[in-house]
């Protein structure tokens, strides 16, 4: 058993950090985003799963925008692309499936 607050702080982009714990299959990345910035365009092998605890997020997903406010939840398939920009400041809690080794 561990904590969050003891889980290191990472970049993910400009004004989003992340701790992110991980499992053998999966990843759990607990996502702090500042109002104002943004996660540029990209994709991953991983299905995710995002949930916003707090805050406003525009995501556009697949080519489709989305708005996404507290208590929303997004399944992003597998090697679809998507981006993030913060309307207000966000936690948010994002699920991977594999895990994101990238972020080990």
């Amino acid at each position: 058993m561990d904590f969050v607050n003891n889980i290191p702080v990472r970049e993910l982009a400009p004004g989003f950090t992340a701790q992110v714990v991980h499992g053998a299959n999966t990843s759990v990345s607990f996502v702090r985003a500042k109002q104002g910035h943004r996660v540029p365009l990209h994709h991953h092998v991983h299905e995710q799963v995002t949930h916003i605890v707090e805050g406003t997020l525009e995501m556009e997903i697949g080519g489709q925008q989305y708005t996404l406010t507290a208590g929303s939840i997004f399944v992003i398939p597998s090697d679809t692309p998507h981006n993030a920009y913060a309307v207000t400041d966000c936690y948010i809690i994002d699920f991977f499936s594999p895990a994101r080794d990238d972020l080990r």
